[in-house]
């Protein structure tokens, strides 16, 4: 019994220093930009850097784009598989597993190549077309988190039974998704928007061959250019990270005390 308990302690305490021991030595490095003492000078020149706050804000509004574009995407395609297409269920898992397999930049290769300045759609000539082949490309990247989270979502709820009674009730099919369906999966909804947040913040591939101001793509120039600031970076972009998944716990635990109060 002893031996049943400590062992996943172990493996559990040895799983945690893995992880913890690289980041609290970047954290220590990251402070070490003024000679002969700790400082933050690292975080306030990062900070302070225009090209910081730019890349930042420009992937940030990308991700917000990329999350509105999936849920439209994910959530009635979603709906429709659990309500009417159950059989194709595989088929769709399959799909949305795919950008796990095929690599970013074989993606990003195949964009350059039909989108090109030579091409019948010259996507790529442009700057706001440009952004929003990004953002479909993100899309593609984040489709298997967005898909799965909302898909639990809708299995975990009687999804035909809610869309009978609404329909019972003269609702056409856009008020039953975006006012019955949707309100129901906020939390699955919300998750797969956290994930999508941290994919498109870290994400480098897709940015740099588009050649748009992205916070991946600045984050690997200051790499190659800088000693300390590299590391005070990574420390934010996981700790933006972390705010994500906090944030999913967050809701989610929110949602299920919320739940037992409702008629």
């Amino acid at each position: 019994m002893k031996r049943a308990v400590i062992g996943p302690w172990i493996a559990l305490i040895l799983g945690a220093l893995y992880f913890i021991v690289p980041l609290i030595a970047t954290f220590e490095f990251s402070l070490r930009m003024r000679r002969g003492e700790y400082s933050f000078d690292a975080y306030r020149v990062v900070f302070a850097d225009a090209r910081f706050q730019a890349t930042f804000g420009y992937s940030s509004l990308l991700a917000l784009a990329t999350i509105v574009v999936g849920v439209l995407l994910v959530v009635p395609t979603a709906y429709w598989v659990n309500l009417r297409l159950p059989k194709l269920r595989p088929v769709i898992e399959f799909i949305t597993l795919l950008p796990l397999v095929i690599p970013a930049i074989v993606l990003v290769f195949g964009y350059l190549r039909l989108y090109n300045s030579s091409s019948w759609l010259p996507m790529t000539s442009h700057e706001r077309a440009t952004d929003l082949l990004l953002t479909f490309g993100y899309v593609t990247l984040a489709l298997p988190y967005m898909y799965r989270a909302v898909d639990n979502g809708l299995r975990a709820i009687d999804v035909r039974t809610l869309t009978e009674a609404a329909q019972s009730l003269g609702a056409g099919w856009a008020t039953i998704l975006f006012r019955v369906i949707l309100p129901n999966v906020r939390v699955a909804v919300l998750s797969g928007a956290f994930l999508t947040f941290a994919i498109v913040i870290g994400e480098f591939t897709l940015a740099a061959l588009l050649d748009r101001p992205a916070f991946g793509p600045y984050l690997q120039l200051i790499g190659a250019n800088r000693a300390y600031e590299p590391s005070a970076l990574a420390i934010i972009a996981f700790a933006v990270t972390w705010a994500c998944m906090g944030l999913i716990n967050l809701v989610g635990r929110g949602a299920r005390n919320a739940a037992p109060a409702a008629p």
